[in-house]
């Protein structure tokens, strides 16, 4: 192939696959134990059912990589080394109403995919969901030799 047509194939399918790319979302989930707890009797069943019949869809569209639920904060430790001296502290750590209560790990062709897949979850109704994306960890072993 002369390169002339190499160069013409690679224009036509650069913009192919520059089109193809997702992104890497983490969906952290927070929730609020007195919202939690202000549902009616069978409401947060039902919402979990949704919530992993759901995920399950997801996944089966390659949208949904992991998804999962944190214990109790009162289960948590925090680690901490300050000169030299490691602490280990008993959770909560913070008094807030909300904490951490799981995550899914999503893939999205865009930032506003991600954000409305964040709104699906019925837990943005008793809680927050924090959409972050997720840094090229491959980049940053590139650019610091690792």
């Amino acid at each position: 192939m002369g390169q002339h047509a190499r160069t013409m194939c690679a224009s036509i399918v650069l913009p192919i696959a520059a089109m193809r790319a997702t992104m890497k979302y983490l969906l952290l989930v927070y929730s609020d134990d007195t919202l939690l707890n202000a549902l009616p009797p069978g409401e947060f069943e039902t919402r979990m059912h949704s919530c992993i019949t759901h995920a399950d869809e997801l996944r089966t569209q390659g949208k949904l990589l992991d998804a999962q639920q944190l214990e109790a904060p009162a289960t948590a430790k925090a680690v901490r080394i300050r000169a030299g001296k490691t602490v280990v502290l008993d959770g909560p750590f913070a008094e807030t109403k909300e904490y951490l209560a799981g995550f899914n790990l999503i893939e999205a062709d865009s930032e506003e995919e991600a954000v409305r897949m964040a709104a699906e979850l019925p837990w943005a109704k008793t809680g927050c969901i924090e959409v972050r994306p997720l840094r090229d960890f491959d980049a940053v072993r590139r650019r610091v030799g690792a």
